[in-house]
């Protein structure tokens, strides 16, 4: 019998293991930058896919932009999820100006760290130790991560 039990306890142990590794993810930034998501372990991360013709996600720019500028644990980063070119991403956010990176993905072959967005607005809390807390489909208020990160803290 305990034979049989060990290919499952093992199975099991790496299953875990994978749900536990960390996420990564690099992007390069509208300025040149790298984001990368392993720099950033120790704070809780706000990865927020949009597009410039996504109503609630121009909506929630401004909050999204307040909770980064609030909280020295967080730090948002913007993932443009449309075919764009980064110039007029850059004349589009002159108009609605925010302060946390934003980064241009491809839409045919965006990030491997999450699964390709369902619709838009997508939002990925990632904790401090890399994994991910919780992902939001649809519009996200600064209430919604902060209850979110009050109640992973707990767990």
């Amino acid at each position: 019998m305990t034979r049989l039990f060990r290919p499952l306890t093992l199975a099991l142990a790496l299953c875990t293991a994978a749900q536990a590794a960390p996420i990564e993810l690099a992007v390069t930034t509208l300025d040149g930058a790298t984001f990368d998501l392993a720099q950033q372990r120790g704070q809780w991360v706000v990865i927020n896919y949009w597009a410039t013709w996504c109503g609630p996600c121009i909506k929630e720019m401004p909050e999204l932009d307040e909770l980064d500028h609030a909280r020295t644990d967080l730090v948002v980063l913007g993932l443009a999820f449309e075919e764009t070119t980064p110039e007029d991403l850059e004349a589009f956010l002159k108009q609605r100006p925010v302060r946390y990176p934003i980064a241009v993905v491809d839409v045919y072959a965006p990030p491997k760290a999450f699964a390709v967005p369902k619709g838009l607005p997508t939002t990925h809390l990632v904790a401090p130790d890399g994994s991910l807390a919780k992902s939001f489909l649809g519009p996200v208020t600064r209430a919604d991560i902060e209850k979110a990160i009050a109640a992973a803290a707990v767990d």
